[in-house]
């Protein structure tokens, strides 16, 4: 009796101990809980894959967040001085009319906010072919907001604007070529996501990493253009 007894007792003791690592692995073969995530030998693996590219996830959001939070610290200390310059009426503050290139700046970057967003939902379903096609449009349309900048430069020095001409001058070129950088950094990141979709993939893993990656630069990528907004009022309606 005392044997079997031992042998009743140690039966559960192996399997309780055996749920737990089991469990980690997404569930046991047949488990009927809406938490093991289906069940199958190959479903084993993929609960860990994913609390992986979950930490993936927010490891990449929180570095884009606090590079979004610096980039909202540079440009509010110079959107704070450029307002109380303005407002002081000195007679060194001469305004002039923005040329033409800086409105061609702003649709450009605004329809790449759009074109990003369709590569970025086509990404999240798989259709890769899409997703490549309006990557490289984003990218495009990146390229040529920086040579639209570049244009609207050349034009204000045919105007005779320079820098040290006046305060309103300098702000322009301060906060527009700081824009422009900070943009051609979001077109090396936008590089670097259509090479991770570049070839077609089916592997779980993959995919989930090309979400995580595309997200994380799309966040940049929308708040470069919501930014040029706030310039563009700034600069062109608040002299």
């Amino acid at each position: 009796m005392k044997v079997g007894t031992v042998k009743s007792n140690v039966k559960p003791e192996k399997k309780l101990r055996k749920r737990p690592s089991l469990s980690g692995f997404g569930g046991t073969k047949g488990g009927g809980g809406n938490n093991d995530g289906g069940s199958g030998g190959d479903d084993n693996f993929g609960k860990p894959q994913t609390e992986e590219y979950e930490k993936s996830f927010s490891k990449s959001k929180i570095f884009t967040w606090f590079l979004l939070i610096v980039v909202l610290m540079t440009f509010g200390g110079l959107i704070g001085a450029y307002i109380v310059i303005s407002t002081n009426g000195v007679l060194e503050w001469r305004p002039f009319n923005l040329p033409l290139q800086v409105y061609l700046s702003t649709f450009l970057i605004l329809v790449s906010s759009i074109t990003y967003g369709i590569a970025q939902k086509a990404i999240n379903f798989n259709n890769h072919q899409k997703a490549k096609t309006w990557l490289l449009a984003t990218t495009v349309l990146g390229a040529m907001f920086i040579s639209s900048q570049l244009l609207a430069w050349l034009a204000l020095v045919n105007r005779g604007f320079y820098m040290q001409s006046n305060p309103y001058a300098a702000f322009f070129y301060t906060m527009t070529a700081l824009h422009a950088v900070h943009v051609l950094g979001g077109i090396v990141a936008l590089g670097y996501v259509v090479l991770q979709n570049w070839l077609k993939t089916d592997s779980e893993k993959q995919l989930e990493r090309r979400r995580d990656i595309s997200g994380a630069v799309g966040w940049y990528w929308h708040f470069m253009g919501a930014l040029w907004m706030v310039l563009l009022l700034l600069l062109g309606f608040w002299k």
